[in-house]
């Protein structure tokens, strides 16, 4: 039994959709949950929210891809590059983690780039210990692979890439801040938030310099397995 054709008027409104989901799940659904996680994260519910900000991520995913087996296909560099994440975070002091999510926004686009980013969150912190900080962790690595699949073609000249290697790290300290902040006070606040970056600052530093670092390690060969993968099994 062949399936019916969609009418061009379901399309359009099919495509009306994705492209809605597309900018609705990484820029309200996601950060509203996270919100939600720091307000209600008694007993196991932040749990419950992680997995909820997974499955949106995973809704995003295939927003990007209207044909199945372009989407089934990424969806399997998106498993190894997560597993390279994850294995990333064992790496004491200075972790490859962002540097691979960016080149994964980069690469694979900016719905493989969020996806990566959050599941890496997830899955490792198995292992490190889930937490209420666990969806800020996946709200800022899913963002900074969804802002380097957008920045794309900027970000295949190394000056460019370097830089937003060093702001990413400044931005993922400076989310997981936001949950420091909550977490003591309660409640959001200016100057408990500026203190808590002061303090958080050799930490931030850190991760700048790291992804700077890793960027200019694993850009290049990274880069071109990348494009060979993609051009050969037309992704």
């Amino acid at each position: 039994m062949k399936l019916r054709k969609l009418t061009p008027r379901k399309q359009r409104i099919h495509q009306i959709a994705r492209r809605l989901l597309k900018w609705a799940i990484p820029f309200v659904a996601v950060p509203a949950l996270v919100m939600v996680s720091a307000l209600v994260f008694v007993d196991k519910q932040y749990l419950l929210l992680s997995f909820g900000i997974a499955l949106l991520s995973l809704i995003l995913f295939w927003c990007g891809y209207e044909r199945r087996i372009t989407g089934s296909r990424r969806m399997v560099l998106a498993a190894i590059m997560t597993a390279l994440c994850v294995v990333g975070r064992l790496i004491p002091l200075c972790k490859p983690v962002s540097s691979l999510v960016i080149l994964t926004g980069i690469y694979l686009g900016r719905e493989t780039g969020f996806l990566v980013g959050a599941l890496c969150a997830l899955f490792s912190n198995f292992y490190f210990g889930q937490g209420p900080w666990t969806p800020f962790q996946m709200l800022a690595w899913g963002m900074v692979g969804l802002l380097a699949g957008i920045l794309s073609k900027p970000l295949h000249h190394r000056p460019f890439l370097l830089l937003y290697g060093a702001i990413s790290g400044v931005f993922f300290s400076g989310v997981m801040d936001v949950w420091t902040v909550l977490w003591y006070n309660g409640t959001f606040s200016i100057p408990l938030y500026g203190a808590a970056m002061i303090t958080a600052l050799p930490f931030t530093i850190l991760y700048a310099v790291s992804n700077v670092l890793y960027l200019l390690l694993l850009a290049r060969p990274f880069g071109k397995k990348l494009e060979r993968i993609i051009l050969h099994y037309r992704i």
